[in-house]
């Protein structure tokens, strides 16, 4: 992380998000109507491949890591509080304008599947961005769907099916959103991309 050029020193959380610039904002928004599109897109995946788990259908959870993209990338790549509710919550928004099975409850989902990646960064005082850092975050992101999705859209299967989904979800996080979400701030960081933010260095 930068430090701040007139005190040598690392930004409290306080100026970090004081901090936030324009590039900032429209960076998040950008990231926001991109993954909103590839959220949209993967609903009809999604709805295509439920056959394919018809026997085991907590097994469709493997894939399910996508949908929690948003809020780790945008988190990795601006850096300051609030990166990670605002791209998942601009994700979500735009797959429910574009039409998704699960109507305006994608907002709250947005929002609670940033907020908790959210909180992992702010564990580490928005200061450390390794791949470790990544997969926490993915992974606590997966926490939500893991429990929603069983009270709200499950409810009749047994617990067994609810733990492997669940820990399937996770783990699916973990990979998926979190190991994604690094290695794609990676290669756009090396494209140039990402030239005026922090994360465009490391």
């Amino acid at each position: 992380m930068d430090t701040d050029s007139r005190t040598g020193q690392r930004p409290g959380l306080l100026a970090l998000a004081r901090s936030w610039r324009t590039v900032d904002i429209v960076v998040a928004a950008v990231i926001g109507v991109a993954m909103g599109v590839v959220f949209w897109l993967w609903g009809l995946v999604w709805s295509a491949t439920a056959p394919l788990f018809a026997v085991f259908p907590p097994a469709q959870a493997v894939v399910y890591g996508v949908w929690l993209l948003a809020g780790v990338l945008g988190g990795l790549i601006i850096r300051k509080p609030g990166a990670a509710v605002l791209t998942s919550l601009a994700a979500a928004a735009v797959s429910m304008v574009l039409g998704t099975q699960w109507g305006v409850m994608v907002l709250v989902q947005g929002l609670v599947q940033g907020l908790l990646p959210e909180l992992v960064f702010l564990a580490t005082r928005y200061r450390r961005w390794t791949m470790g850092i990544a997969v926490l975050a993915g992974a606590a992101a997966g926490l939500s769907p893991a429990v929603q999705d069983a009270v709200m859209y499950h409810v009749a299967w047994p617990m067994s099916h609810h733990l492997v989904y669940g820990g399937l979800v996770v783990l699916s996080s973990a990979v998926l959103a979190g190991v994604g979400a690094r290695v794609l701030t990676t290669a756009l960081a090396r494209s140039g991309a990402l030239t005026p933010f922090a994360s465009a260095r490391d």
